[in-house]
């Protein structure tokens, strides 16, 4: 059975930092964290694929950074100088297809969520 399990959520102020954690059962080549702010659609923030290419929404370039631990099936978030608008349930995607977009097909499994929330 498929498991992603995020970690690491949290309330932080403005110009902060947060890491999230996403615990996968297995490797999956394209793996992804997308967003979901409240009233808002689910949007994705990063992809990383299985020759660690890696891409980034552009209101998120600079200041996040996604990687992976291929050892021990571990993918990762580092958000720095974090804004109110960051604010949104944070989701870990995976997939096994040899594309790596921000398409739900190429992204079958889901973990539950994180949250973040960050005040001005």
């Amino acid at each position: 059975q498929v498991q992603l399990v995020e970690s690491g959520g949290g309330s932080v102020q403005a110009g902060g930092s947060l890491q999230l954690s996403c615990v996968t059962s297995g490797f999956f080549p394209c793996l992804a964290w997308f967003r979901q702010a409240p009233g808002k659609e689910r949007e994705g923030v990063a992809t990383i694929d299985g020759l660690s290419r890696i891409t980034y929404r552009d209101s998120v370039k600079g200041r996040f950074t996604i990687s992976r631990d291929r050892h021990n099936d571990r993918l990762y978030l580092q958000m720095d100088s974090l804004k109110p608008d960051d604010t949104a349930m944070y989701y870990c995607a995976a997939g096994r297809a040899p594309s790596c977009t921000y398409d739900r097909q190429d992204l079958p499994y889901w973990g539950q969520g994180t949250q973040v929330t960050v005040s001005s």
